[in-house]
């Protein structure tokens, strides 16, 4: 093969690099993202706090994994639809899980 116009030859496969790697992250975030989401219930003891219930989970629960404890306490009342931080001995909250 005998390229004549060496910058077209260039651009050309730069842009079907380009592409293919467009289409490969497309592909593999598509695969990766859909796990499926679950929900583990937790009972609420004398003394807990959302915030240390958010520390544990934010600690032991690979879905909080690296997000700060704050997103975990809003995510946490958002999912069980508490308007405060304000738990009761008992009380039970849904927690997401993969």
């Amino acid at each position: 093969m005998i390229v004549k116009n060496k910058r077209k030859f260039v651009r050309a496969i730069l842009l079907i690099i380009g592409i293919s790697i467009g289409i490969n992250l497309l592909i593999s975030t598509t695969a990766f993202s859909h796990q499926d989401l679950k929900y583990k219930t937790v009972s609420v003891s004398s003394g807990d706090t959302l915030w240390n219930i958010a520390e544990k989970e934010q600690r032991s629960n690979y879905y909080y994994k690296g997000k700060d404890v704050r997103d975990v306490i809003s995510d946490i009342k958002a999912v069980n639809g508490l308007n405060s931080s304000n738990l009761t001995v008992a009380q039970t909250l849904s927690i997401p899980t993969y």
